[in-house]
């Protein structure tokens, strides 16, 4: 068996991808703190290197962080979804890398990886605040793996055209004592990786940022959605092997 992909999740939907000798960096939160939220497990992320290029899902600020932006090198191309890039460009400044907008069922190439944008059923605005808006979205990696990362999604019908994947980066929670609409706890990520016909799927966005006080008043919506998750998997998706990871850890894809 070889190595076909790689992939490290530095907690919520930071996680580093290589595939093809290209690496990748998905929603990039590389701080301890972002407003009323702190790093509660994990260290803050310490990269391998400059990623080829940056995937955002949506324009959520625990998602889409300027901040650790500006900490990437300037020319770092930011893949976005379509309409994000007139934001992205008015907050970075000089600091922005080339921007390319992709809507579902755009594509484009990074080194040895095809880049496919694919829906998401989740809020596209900043928030409640702002007026920006960009439909959010997942993408898929095409290379030697094929790897779904969802970005942040409830259930939606197309989720049955997305696989076979050999690998589903799965949201399984959140960051506070609830989730609303456009979420997936871990029955229905299980749901959802059954539908993709995932062969792997490794749980990502819960467990790491958690307003102050939260973890005494719900502790079980922090550290167990992983374990969960693998659990409701195996019992709605057997095809589906499991690995959970803690933030910092890294996981190896295998084929013949």
């Amino acid at each position: 068996m070889s190595e076909t992909a790689r992939v490290t999740w530095y907690g919520h939907s930071t996680v580093w991808i290589e595939d093809s000798g290209t690496r990748l960096l998905t929603d990039p939160l590389l701080r301890d703190r972002l407003a009323h939220l702190r790093r509660r497990r994990g260290p803050a992320p310490r990269l391998p290197g400059a990623p080829d290029a940056v995937l955002v899902s949506h324009l959520h600020a625990d998602h889409l962080d300027f901040a650790s932006l500006r900490r990437l090198p300037r020319d770092t191309p930011l893949v976005l979804p379509a309409g994000a890039a007139r934001l992205v460009r008015r907050a970075l400044g000089s600091a922005a890398g080339p921007c390319v907008e992709l809507a579902p069922g755009d594509t484009t190439t990074i080194g040895g990886l095809t880049v496919a944008a694919v829906p998401a059923a989740h809020d596209g605005g900043r928030g409640p605040w702002s007026r920006h808006r960009a439909p959010a979205v997942g993408y898929l990696v095409h290379g030697r793996a094929r790897t779904w990362f969802a970005g942040d999604t409830g259930l939606f019908d197309e989720m049955g055209k997305l696989g076979p994947l050999d690998l589903a980066l799965i949201p399984v929670g959140g960051w506070g004592p609830t989730l609303g609409h456009g979420h997936l706890d871990p029955a229905a990520a299980a749901e959802a990786v059954r539908r993709a016909a995932a062969a792997w799927a490794v749980p990502i966005h819960y467990g790491t940022f958690w307003p102050i006080g939260c973890d005494r008043v719900r502790p079980d919506r922090f550290l167990p959605p992983g374990e969960d998750f693998a659990r409701h998997a195996g019992e709605v998706s057997p095809g589906t092997r499991v690995r959970v990871l803690h933030p910092g850890d890294s996981f190896a894809v295998t084929g013949s």
